[in-house]
């Protein structure tokens, strides 16, 4: 084997080494995320229930005839 032959492999097992760990670095780091991303994913949709209920009392506030009247009277 001569010596331009060994370094050229000595390169080409090093850059596909090199390859390898870095796909395999952004895998791990992805599989990190997607975890905490789930915790995300509950509080918001938590979040989003407690701001519909918010959002049904002040409809029924607003439509209610007694609110009407009151808005009646103060425009009087």
């Amino acid at each position: 084997m001569s010596g331009t032959t060994m370094i050229f492999l000595i390169v080409l097992v090093s850059v596909g080494f090199g390859a390898f760990r870095e796909i395999y670095m952004t895998k791990l780091e992805l599989k990190k995320q997607s975890s905490k991303g789930g915790k995300d994913v509950d509080e918001l949709k938590s979040e989003i229930s407690t701001l519909r209920e918010r959002v049904e009392v002040l409809e029924k506030l607003v439509t209610d005839d007694g609110y009407q009247v009151a808005k009646d009277i103060n425009r009087l």
